[in-house]
């Protein structure tokens, strides 16, 4: 029903997949391979695209079937929490969800449990809601990500952070976060998630203003 919604206000979606011919491991990292995927396009033509995964594939059909890991929307009395950490991808700090990779043996619940433990020191009270998995790039990988709202408690500490972390969390208001976004330095799923969050009393006020009307 929500689909032929979609397709009814949003046009005709089309479901033709690229004929995909050949995948290659073309270099065996240690937490990351990267992959040559040789496919036909629409015109028949053959290209090449390149293209990076955390799983072992094996063959085409195992390309983003693995659920890697979970960022959490955690929240405290209505703060959300927002971490600051640095990420030697991008050589600086930048605000970000606490989030982390499914382990051997680990559900989506026992990895938020320990995530949030490991970065914040803080313990879940309640898991709100889980949401289906969700590709994080998928210009560039099959990595599939779960998001989970989750109530936490606790103080904030950084003694079970690792040697090779550098992170700081806080807890913060909409009027904070909406300060904080001015910042550049945001992984992009937290800048969407810090935007909505921010904007909510405004949100608030439109729709019951609508009711009204």
């Amino acid at each position: 029903m929500y689909m032929d919604k979609i397709n009814v206000y949003g046009g005709k979606m089309g479901n033709r997949k690229l004929h995909l011919i050949n995948m290659e491991k073309i270099k065996d990292g240690h937490f990351i391979k990267n992959f040559k995927l040789t496919f036909l396009n629409t015109n028949g033509r053959q290209k090449e695209y390149e293209m990076i995964s955390f799983n072992e594939l094996v063959n085409p059909d195992d390309i983003g079937k693995t659920n890697n890991g979970v960022a959490i929307i955690a929240l405290y009395k209505g703060k959300l929490l927002l971490l600051r950490e640095f990420r030697m991808a991008v050589n600086d700090y930048v605000y970000n969800l606490v989030a982390g990779r499914i382990e051997p043996g680990e559900n989506i619940e026992d990895c938020v449990h320990r995530e949030i433990y490991e970065e914040t020191g803080l313990e879940v009270s309640n898991i709100v809601t889980v949401l289906p998995s969700t590709f994080a790039a998928a210009s560039m990988t099959d990595l599939r990500m779960t998001f989970v709202v989750a109530e936490v408690t606790g103080e904030i500490s950084d003694a079970f952070m690792n040697e090779h972390e550098e992170i700081h969390g806080g807890f913060y208001t909409p009027e904070e976060v909406k300060e904080l976004l001015q910042s550049p330095n945001f992984n992009a799923n937290c800048q969407l998630v810090a935007y909505f969050y921010s904007m909510l009393s405004v949100f608030t006020d439109a729709f019951e203003k609508a009711q009204t009307e």
